[in-house]
């Protein structure tokens, strides 16, 4: 509805009620109403479920229009992260935000800094979640409360034109509220578990969630070594976990990503069931390394399989683990997605060891041979070195191509040294192209950074700890922080009002009329940062 239109509702109501409600007033109403349009998580959920749908659908007929995020740990940096994206786009069209189980393990556990091995609370994400979408709500409400103000002073003023311009501004208003891409992990134990943990997760707003193929009490990072993956069958209960969850919460068009660690997991906890020859399961063991054995030379405790008419031992490592023969990774991966996308899958992800346009590429031209309109979800890692990487690749394809490299050193490309040089340039620039042209040649839908925010903290937090505890003293903050801030324009500057004290002068003033006793007077110090 208009503001005009929230005006007229809530004055029909008023009016039902009688004198006893006359000290309300019906435009204060359609305020609040308007400041708190998503009233619970399943109304984001279902809000954000079809932004993510319709930029699918977009992206199917123009592969330029992929969509990005980044990975924040707590509501104030997603907050901000929108703050900002409006500010320097005007838009949040196509920009998400991505919810890291590493962050949540990472900063958000009881236990303390853990590593990404699904050790911290499952109540955590969800936790993570809520908060996220209470940021986000309350930058809606700090918003719309200053197009509020501006409006009242333009009627003060008796400025027609500016008060219909400023309604215009309400009417077309445009929400933080964006998709989150939630880290399930890997299900944080059964397929039970898993949906119970996922309907926390979409009740407090998720409207997306990504879960990925390893043994739950064995998950690892996906850049980490050890990763132990699963037979299909049992990921796929768990993929129709998600999906139960979902629409018995009535979102049906809930997204589900379906991550693949195959290629760099070379272990497996089970050996999958079979029940016919070339189903899922024989698939997945015809990846075991194995040795042929005869009969008589087998042991007590040893496990057997039949192959092709032969007797087989798979090999096993002391720890019980079966491994997968050397080198079956890829083919793996697009296996996993090929059967993740026939057991409902909506989006996929793989996990790569480094950042190659045509490795992922590759893989996706194998999968999309069986699902033409098949999505990637790529993991633009702050585990690669990117600037060592595209400078080996430059170097690699320069040497393929006969151009000299003789003045570059491949074993120390990372050297400052090198930094402007011909060949970094390069590099850089196919780092600033790589998500066009990945989402051009692999169809990558989404990119997102999983853990920015914990890399920015640390760095900001370094350059200040370093100005200010040293000779530069406290211009080191002034210089370094709000200067800067004053001078791009960040909101923040004015902390006050961005947690809140505005608005809650707003709703004194409902509440108590002319005897509501205001923060935002002529003391209030954050007036030094007005009209600035």
């Amino acid at each position: 509805m208009s503001y005009q239109d929230e005006i007229k509702a809530a004055a029909a109501v008023l009016d039902k009620a009688g004198d006893s409600w006359s000290a309300i007033q019906a435009e204060s109403v359609a305020r609040m109403r308007l400041q708190n349009k998503f009233k619970t998580g399943l109304d984001i959920a279902k809000y954000t479920a079809g932004i993510m749908r319709r930029d699918m659908a977009e992206f199917d007929k123009d592969k330029t229009k992929y969509t990005q995020s980044l990975g924040c740990w707590h509501g104030f940096i997603g907050q901000q992260k929108l703050i900002s994206i409006k500010k320097h786009f005007g838009t949040t069209e196509r920009k998400y935000l991505y919810l890291s189980g590493w962050m949540v393990a990472a900063l958000r556990s009881d236990f303390g800094p853990l590593p990404d091995q699904s050790m911290h609370e499952k109540t955590a994400v969800a936790n993570l979640v809520r908060e996220l979408y209470t940021f986000l709500r309350q930058a809606d409400a700090r918003e719309l409360g200053g197009l509020f103000r501006a409006l009242d002073a333009a009627r003060a003023a008796g400025d027609a034109a500016k008060e219909k311009e400023i309604e215009a501004q309400i009417d077309n208003y445009e929400t933080h509220i964006v998709p989150i891409i939630a880290d399930i992990d890997a299900g944080f134990g059964n397929a039970e578990a898993t949906y119970l943990m996922a309907k926390q997760m979409i009740e407090a707003g998720a409207c997306c969630l990504q879960i990925e193929n390893q043994v739950a009490d064995e998950k690892q990072c996906g850049h980490q070594d050890g990763k132990v993956t699963v037979p299909h069958a049992d990921f796929h209960a768990k993929l129709r976990a998600l999906r139960y969850a979902f629409m018995e919460l009535g979102v049906d068009d809930g997204v589900i990503v379906a991550r693949t660690d195959s290629e760099g997991a070379g272990l497996t906890k089970e050996i999958a069931v079979v029940k016919e020859v070339g189903d899922q399961g024989d698939v997945y063991n015809s990846f075991l390394d194995v040795e042929e054995v005869a009969p008589e030379d087998t042991a007590e405790g040893d496990v057997l399989i039949s192959r092709n008419g032969k007797l087989v031992r798979p090999k096993r490592l002391a720890s019980g683990l079966y491994q997968f023969r050397q080198g079956t990774g890829q083919e793996r991966c697009v296996f996993d997605c090929i059967e993740a996308i026939n057991a409902g899958a909506d989006l996929l992800w793989i996990e790569t060891a480094i950042p190659t346009v045509h490795e992922i590429k590759a893989m996706m031209d194998g999968v999309r041979k069986v699902h033409p309109d098949a999505k990637l979800v790529y993991n633009n890692s702050p585990s690669f070195n990117w600037t060592l990487s595209f400078r080996q690749q430059v170097f690699d394809a320069w040497e393929k191509e006969g151009k000299d490299v003789s003045a570059y050193d491949r074993t120390k490309l990372m050297s400052a040294d090198y930094d402007g040089s011909e060949l970094c340039q390069e590099a850089d620039k196919r780092i600033q192209n790589f998500q066009a042209e990945a989402s051009r040649e692999a169809n990558i839908f989404h990119h997102l950074i999983t853990l920015p925010t914990y890399h920015t903290a640390a760095l900001s937090t370094d350059n200040l700890a370093k100005e200010y505890f040293g000779e530069a003293a406290m211009l080191g903050y002034v210089e370094g922080v709000q200067r800067k801030e004053i001078r791009q324009g960040i909101a923040c500057v004015k902390h006050q009002n961005m947690a809140g004290s505005d608005m809650g002068d707003d709703h004194k003033e409902y509440f108590a009329g002319e005897n509501a006793l205001k923060a935002g007077g002529a003391k209030n110090t954050s007036n030094q940062f007005n009209n600035i």
